[in-house]
């Protein structure tokens, strides 16, 4: 979703900035032709300095647009890889609070992976509060959901951190 946006936004600024950068650059150029036909030649060759002083400044201006643009494609990417991450997290962390709640064979192979791979992304919150159990032998392990909405904060800070990268101001 974030991508999306990020891709939309970057779209819209860099058409807005060429948009504008023709209108201004096309009243700049009839300005100093207009100039140049009235001047004298020593005046004409300032305003060829001038001129050339600001295709570079346009060039300079253009290179920038496109180091933002790039970094902001890094940034999608890297929040795309951000948000595979964690949404496997989730979802292995989901699958065990399921296992817990409808009271799995503990010995069953697929539970035993399940723990076995999310015991080190559930570690840190074991404990922290007790687990009830539930009708039908199941437990309702309420440390799972405090690690899973722990998790949830970690990714939208991650997120917000990398969005921040992408569309770095330039001025305060």
């Amino acid at each position: 979703m974030y991508d999306n946006k990020l891709a939309t936004d970057e779209a819209r600024r860099a058409a807005r900035h060429e948009a504008v950068k023709s209108r201004v650059g096309g009243e700049v150029n009839a300005e100093v032709e207009e100039e140049s036909e009235r001047s004298a030649p020593a005046e004409r060759q300032q305003i060829g300095q001038v001129a050339h002083k600001l295709r570079s400044e346009a060039v300079q201006e253009v290179e920038s647009a496109d180091r933002e643009v790039h970094r902001a494609r890094k940034a999608a990417r890297g929040s795309q890889v951000v948000d595979y991450v964690f949404y496997l997290v989730y979802a292995l962390l989901g699958l065990r609070l399921a296992l817990a709640l409808m009271a799995a064979r503990s010995e069953a192979g697929f539970a035993v992976f399940i723990r076995t791979v999310t015991d080190p992304l559930y570690a840190p919150f074991r404990g922290i509060v007790s687990s009830p159990p539930i009708e039908g032998g199941g437990t309702f392990v309420v440390p799972i959901v405090i690690a899973i909405a722990a998790y949830i904060l970690l990714h939208a800070a991650i997120n917000g951190a990398l969005r921040m990268a992408a569309s770095r101001k330039t001025e305060i």
